[in-house]
């Protein structure tokens, strides 16, 4: 039995066809992903992503949709991942964001910048969680209840 569940959300954020990435350092080598990581224990799961995007881009977004839930065992490390994938619009950028440490950088990036650099790609979820929300698989949010 496990001794951790490994619960992350990450968002789909597109402003005029491109899209809201980060570059970070994993394991000694700089990965493209969604603004993603941990649910923290007690916390709703919309919070989560929200939260999330601000602190790995400084970006205030609102969640439209929901893409789905992938699960990914990640062979560098064995960890297996539970990621529900948000859609997500911008607001506006957060001047006096704290960008998370892991973070390199924040930038946007066509599909086709993304598919160009599929070598870097923290996983294959980047891109099929892309594909979905480019083929509209998008499911309401009211999916979602915290009491």
């Amino acid at each position: 039995m496990p001794d951790k569940i490994h619960l992350t959300v990450a968002t789909v954020v597109e402003r005029a066809g491109q899209f809201l990435m980060v570059k970070e350092t994993k394991q000694g080598r700089q990965v493209i992903n969604q603004p993603a990581g941990h649910v923290e224990p007690g916390e709703d799961i919309l919070a989560a992503a929200l939260r999330e995007t601000l602190e790995e881009t400084g970006w205030v977004v609102s969640l439209t949709g929901f893409l789905g839930i992938a699960t990914y065992r990640a062979p560098s490390n064995g960890v297996t991942y539970y990621r529900h994938t948000f859609v997500a619009s911008p607001i506006e950028l957060d001047p006096y964001a704290q960008i998370d440490p892991d973070i390199d950088q924040a930038l946007w990036m066509s599909h086709a910048e993304i598919t160009q650099n599929r070598e870097h790609l923290r996983s294959p979820l980047v891109l099929s969680c892309l594909e979905d929300y480019l083929q509209q698989r998008i499911f309401p949010l009211d999916l979602f209840r915290a009491h």
